[in-house]
């Protein structure tokens, strides 16, 4: 069992990932971590220092790294299905998940790690808000290909149990 979840940055990605992974003992790896970890440095410096093409090699690296593993939850970056025939790839081996939140709603949860996304530091709030709802609007056809789509206001504890394993049955 290979799960990807796939979604807007602040769309709860993270959070229910590491829920059901302690809920249901299944490892959790989040794809923004792993690249840190690998590379040696955060995001923002990748990006700054080697650009968005380079990082995006390495996220494509790093994601198709998983393919050996056979229970794992992963909580991709917001970008991640978007380059690279990444979605395809992912949809060919495991089971996807969109993971999707109103636009006020990451609003405010990015907001408060403003400081740590270099690309939104500047931003004020209706700013940001025109950017997340546009990002989100280039990114859908992308991110709607997923196997699942949960809608994150509506996601419990049960959800993992009901919408993603019995899907794989």
């Amino acid at each position: 069992m290979l799960i990807f979840l796939v979604g807007f940055m602040g769309s709860g990605k993270t959070h229910w990932g590491k829920r059901w992974s302690e809920a249901y003992q299944i490892p959790f790896v989040d794809l923004d971590d792993a690249i840190e970890t690998a590379e040696g440095k955060t995001i923002p410096d990748i990006f700054a220092i080697h650009g968005e093409a380079y990082f995006r090699d390495i996220e494509t690296k790093t994601l198709r790294g998983f393919s050996q593993q056979k229970n794992i939850i992963v909580a991709c970056g917001g970008g991640t299905p978007c380059f690279h025939n990444n979605m395809q790839w992912m949809n060919e081996h495991g089971t996807t998940v969109y993971v999707t939140s109103p636009s006020d709603v990451i609003m405010k949860r990015v907001m408060v790690q403003q400081d740590k996304r270099p690309l939104l530091r500047d931003m004020n709030p209706i700013e940001l808000l025109a950017y997340i709802e546009q990002t989100i609007k280039i990114r859908e056809p992308y991110y709607t290909q997923a196997k699942i789509t949960l809608v994150e206001n509506d996601i419990t504890d049960e959800t993992f149990q009901k919408e993603i394993l019995n899907s794989q049955s």
